[in-house]
């Protein structure tokens, strides 16, 4: 039986002393703690010393230029750039310029009024997982949304204004959103 050297278990200690630096304020061992927004580097000498800084101190970083792009602010080249919300376009001049852009797209109207409030148009928006859905654009006032694309076909079944486009056996199909009629219709 091999004798097991216990000097090589200890060598991770060793490792990340150097990895975080010193406390530039009292000379302790900078470490990972954990707070309530999450990560960061602190003081191993804490609550004596309350230094801290960002795990990450950059952020945001650069994705992309945006060739022929211009900034409105400044004419410098945009870019699309990833910071802790996700991604957005931002100015290439950052920090002296702040310009930043959203990369959503603007809401497509399908002229289809709102069956619900019937004062609205049903306008499609993207979630924030990335997936389209049709919603009134009397939005907090009406909340009808549906996750399929609608079509101004009254349910045969139902009379319920609007009808949703949906494969139904491998073809285009039409079904009826409301959740006790669900009439499927297949056109020829």
């Amino acid at each position: 039986m091999s004798k097991i050297d216990h000097s090589l278990f200890a060598a991770d200690e060793h490792a990340l002393e150097e990895a975080y630096g010193l406390c530039p304020e009292c000379g302790g061992k900078l470490c990972i703690r954990h707070g309530k927004s999450g990560p960061f580097i602190g003081c191993s000498h804490y609550p004596e010393c309350h230094y801290t800084k960002n795990l990450h101190e950059h952020e945001t970083s650069e994705i992309k230029r945006l060739d022929g792009s211009a900034c409105p602010l400044c004419a410098s080249e945009l870019a699309i750039k990833k910071g802790r919300f996700g991604l957005f376009i931002g100015c290439s001049n950052f920090p002296t310029c702040h310009y930043i852009g959203s990369l959503k797209s603007p809401q497509a109207d399908t002229h289809i009024s709102c069956p619900e409030c019937k004062s609205g148009h049903l306008v499609s928006r993207t979630s924030k997982f990335g997936k389209t859905f049709y919603a009134c654009n009397g939005f907090p006032k009406c909340r009808y949304a549906v996750n399929s694309e609608p079509v101004n076909y009254q349910c045969p079944e139902c009379f319920w204004p609007i009808m949703l486009k949906k494969k139904i056996s491998g073809k285009d199909g039409l079904i009826c959103p409301v959740k006790s009629c669900q009439h499927k219709f297949v056109p020829e």
